[in-house]
């Protein structure tokens, strides 16, 4: 068995896309951190012929879950409310930037293009993680690509 630092040296990148994309920057260091501290303490029981990117893909999966959960749960401060409201109800709201189009996508669509884009899992492993079958997986991170090039063109001003 590699030891746990190998493991992190190789996959933390990986990793932190994953989160970034799940979650925005915000949020994806400390799920980053989450996602490692639970894996340090799953690895001596880790199998030894196990997919290592699909298992650590899983548990920031799960961390990600937990964030979506706990935020959902708080109320969000402004300094003052706007005349009307955004798009999404959000004083946040803008479409300047990939991780706030990634944001915007609905969450089976930005999991399934996080995991298999990003992680470049096999679509079977992003259906396990998110809990759909292999064709709603692909469908998922296909209407995810096909909303991501209509809300955020590349080189491409536009108000």
């Amino acid at each position: 068995m590699r030891p746990f630092e190998q493991i992190v040296a190789e996959y933390g990148p990986m990793v932190l896309r994953v989160c970034r994309a799940a979650l925005g920057q915000a949020d994806a260091e400390d799920a980053w951190s989450e996602t490692f501290l639970s894996a340090l303490r799953a690895y001596p029981d880790l199998p030894g012929d196990a997919n290592v990117e699909a298992w650590l893909v899983t548990i920031a999966h799960r961390k990600a879950v937990d964030v979506h959960r706990a935020t959902a749960r708080r109320p969000i401060a402004v300094d003052e409310v706007p005349d009307r409201p955004t798009r999404t109800g959000r004083p946040q709201d803008w479409d300047g930037d990939l991780w706030d189009a990634l944001a915007a996508l609905p969450r089976k669509q930005r999991e399934a293009v996080a995991y298999h884009h990003l992680a470049g899992l096999p679509y079977l492993e992003v259906a396990a993680i998110t809990g759909g079958s292999t064709d709603a997986a692909r469908r998922a991170a296909a209407d995810g690509i096909k909303r991501l090039r209509t809300t955020y063109p590349r080189g491409e001003d536009h108000d």
